[in-house]
């Protein structure tokens, strides 16, 4: 087994530069001139110098925080200068644990959760981390204060925290940056004893400070100034026995199992809404304001859609009470240079009758009569048809029965009342049986229809087409043909077929079809036309939100991009910080999603009590939710790329 000696030196350094700038232009300023450094396992080193020096520089770029412009950097034997972003994370979350002069605490997080950080990243389950966070703080004195955060801490407690995040995952080398820098003197006698005692135990501490007696409490000093190691004095050795470190032999092999493979997805699912729901619920206030324009468009989207549904709907219910929904009608019209009319006659009746999908074809021909009853006159419409009327218009019966096909062939005086008709004559006594003169013609009432709802329904009279011809109006051509059709989906079929048949009839196209059934059928369409285009109008509230979202995302990338240096620092990868700001956004565009579907369905109840037709659709609240966590999902991807691709080292300098 390999020693101590003949072991490579943890960190080596050789000829490191590091420069800042020469790009468009700007001038290229190397702050570190060739740094040769070799630390071991176990030492505790502190590297001073004053400010300018670049020793926190060499202390970003010992960490895998920062990369070198030229040298190389070897770890644990291995040159980590080609290693990707990813490799990096997992070497800082595996083999070092910062303690900064600033805490660099998580605001949303308290203590307990702050420690466990490099522990989410590495994967542990949370009850072996959540059992090492307390350990860790019961033993630098902060046990009941796992679930205070960062504000209602102290700055020494701070301090500790820090320390007891940078010992999660083992803390094999600690790298403090002036750890005492913001402390009062008490609390930094406290921070050195603890780093003392962490260097005693074996932890390789790397100490950057710019205070000689800081730095004279550490086994070994190295002095920097200028970019340049100036001086190098103290125990080149460790004087205890390091703690155990990274596997030197399987370095590599344990690298890439590590950053292939973290935690489960379901784990990582887990952990990134925990942390979302915090973060958002600290910036409660600002999150409810994001969420309104998701909410809004959800809501109105499925309104408008159930509204124009139920419009529609009800349009077709209002047709289909008088057969429109299957009926269409055929009138004479003028042909012919000279415009001459042309007329239908009984005859054409029969022919169209006998034509596919026709199911009743009748005479239909209207007029106004004198009607007198109960020492009462008045003019009155006339309707008169076959005796398949009822049928055809979808009538319903209130009183007695509708004439039949009897009472036309002897072209009976009967008549069928419509409500208003039968209530201003009789006053809702029962009319059937009763006698009515219709232009002084005595009729027999022998029925009386229910109450259609409509004027023209319910303000007429209606007899036999044949009386009506010979006895009351005195002509013998229908003015219309009126036809019921049986399936309403062939009806272009149909009347190309009656239209033929007429035309070899006529030798002339002499009629006109009012197509009912398409019409109807186009009326439906263009209602929902009209609702899908409300919706879209709505769906505008959506992207307005999914702005809203973007905006308020990268908003949070600028005001926690130290936050993101942290995570970073900690050991998350790219895609570790680009899934939490995603889930972020996704877990906004589903809490908005959730409470618009149930503010949608609100306001149409409240709408179905004003007797405003409305016809809620699971297909329209599936797509407005999903469209909402979509938006959420689209909008949130370009912040969320953002703050992945932050440099560590410039995300723990910002504000």
């Amino acid at each position: 087994m390999e020693d101590q000696h003949q072991a490579p030196p943890l960190i080596e350094l050789t000829g490191l530069r590091k420069s800042y700038g020469g790009q468009e232009g700007e001038p290229s300023v190397e702050i570190l001139h060739g740094i040769d450094l070799t630390i071991r396992a176990g030492e505790f080193v502190a590297i001073v110098g004053a400010s300018g020096s670049g020793k926190s520089t060499l202390m970003h770029i010992l960490g895998c925080l920062d990369r070198a412009s030229a040298g190389i950097y070897r770890f644990s034997g291995q040159d980590i200068s080609s290693f990707a972003a990813d490799e990096l994370a997992w070497l800082r979350r595996e083999a070092f644990g910062f303690v900064f002069q600033g805490y660099h605490l998580i605001r949303t997080l308290d203590a307990s959760h702050n420690v466990q950080v490099p522990a989410v990243y590495a994967g542990t389950p949370v009850e072996s981390r959540q059992e090492r966070a307390q350990a860790l703080l019961e033993r630098l004195g902060l046990g009941e204060r796992g679930g205070h955060r960062p504000g209602q801490l102290s700055g020494g407690q701070q301090q500790r925290v820090s320390i007891a995040r940078a010992l999660m995952n083992g803390g094999h080398v600690i790298l403090a940056d002036e750890p005492t820098g913001a402390l009062d003197s008490q609390s930094g006698v406290e921070v050195m004893a603890l780093l003392r005692e962490l260097a005693d135990a074996g932890h390789t501490i790397i100490l950057i400070t710019h205070d000689p007696a800081v730095a004279a409490q550490a086994r070994r000093v190295v002095r920097i100034s200028d970019g340049r190691i100036v001086e190098d004095r103290g125990a080149s050795r460790p004087e205890a026995a390091a703690a155990p470190s990274l596997d030197t032999r399987h370095f590599m092999a344990h690298m890439a199992q590590g950053v292939a493979h973290g935690a489960s997805w379901l784990a990582d699912v887990r952990e990134a809404l925990g942390s979302a729901w915090k973060t958002l619920w600290v910036s409660r206030f600002r999150t409810l304001l994001t969420l309104l324009g998701i909410v809004i468009g959800v809501a109105s989207v499925i309104v408008l859609m159930a509204v124009g549904r139920g419009a529609s709907e009800d349009m077709l219910q209002k047709m289909a009470a008088f057969g429109n929904t299957h009926r269409m009608s055929i009138r004479p019209d003028t042909y012919g240079t000279r415009g001459l009319r042309s007329v239908l006659t009984e005859a054409d009746v029969r022919l169209v009758r006998e034509v596919p999908n026709v199911d009743i074809a009748m005479p239909f021909l209207t007029g106004n009569a004198m009607l007198r009853a109960n020492a009462t006159d008045a003019s009155t419409a006339l309707w008169s048809m076959g005796h398949e009327g009822a049928r055809l218009f979808n009538w319903k019966l209130a009183r007695g029965m509708f004439f039949s096909a009897e009472d036309e062939a002897r072209i009976a005086t009967v008549v069928v009342l419509g409500k208003t008709v039968s209530e201003r004559f009789f006053a809702g006594q029962n009319p059937v049986g009763q006698y009515v003169l219709l232009n002084s013609v005595p009729f027999r009432v022998i029925g009386e229809l229910a109450e259609t709802g409509e004027p023209d329904g319910d303000n007429l009279v209606a007899i036999p087409f044949a009386t009506a011809s010979r006895r009351v109006l005195g002509t013998p051509y229908p003015g219309l043909i009126q036809v019921k059709v049986h399936d309403p989906e062939r009806i272009s079929q149909t009347v190309a077929d009656l239209t033929e048949v007429l035309i070899q009839s006529h030798r002339v196209k002499d009629f006109a079809v009012a197509n009912n059934p398409a019409r109807a059928k186009q009326q439906n369409e263009a209602a929902r036309q009209q609702s899908l285009l409300l919706a879209l109008i709505a769906g505008i509230s959506l992207v307005v939100g999914g702005i809203g979202i973007m905006n308020i995302m990268l908003m949070a990338v600028k005001e926690r991009t130290r936050e993101i240096g942290i995570r970073m620092a900690t050991g998350a990868r790219q895609r570790d910080i680009q899934r939490q700001f995603i889930t972020e956004a996704v877990m906004v565009s589903v809490v908005g999603g959730v409470v618009g579907v149930v503010i949608g369905l609100i306001v149409g109840v409240v709408l179905i009590a004003w007797d405003v037709p409305v016809i809620f659709s699971i297909r329209a609240m599936l797509l407005a939710f999903g469209c909402a966590v979509a938006t959420g999902l689209v909008f949130g991807f370009m912040p969320a790329r953002q703050a992945a691709r932050l440099d560590p080292v410039v995300a723990l300098a910002g504000e």
